[in-house]
């Protein structure tokens, strides 16, 4: 499946502003201790990185989205996707997906 086609289908998993405050928090925490477990040689970092990454994330599909998250269904597409959400919050232009893609921002 191409990214193209897999962007909609996250963004309508992920409509919920407040799942995605949980993804981005876990997306910065997670890959600066795994950026930090290179640099310092502690893989236990990188460990724990992806718990801090991941943990937040699928609590928030379990409590607040009730679905089940799309790391499960597509692992690299949905590990590129948490960047690309990041970056569209982190710009402000998240609500512009939504809008150019035609799925529902609950924000």
């Amino acid at each position: 499946m191409s990214f193209e086609v897999f962007w909609p289908r996250y963004l309508r998993a992920h409509s919920d502003p407040r799942t995605r405050a949980f993804h981005v928090t876990g997306t910065l925490l997670g890959s600066a201790l795994v950026i930090a477990a290179m640099a310092t040689r502690r893989p236990w970092l990188a460990g724990l990185g992806l718990v801090a990454g991941y943990g937040p994330a699928w609590i928030s599909h379990a409590f607040i989205e009730k679905n089940r998250p799309e790391t499960f269904r597509a692992p690299l597409a949905s590990l590129c996707a948490d960047y690309v959400m990041a970056w569209h919050v982190l710009r402000g232009t998240i609500g512009e997906q939504y809008a150019r893609l035609g799925a529902s921002d609950r924000t």
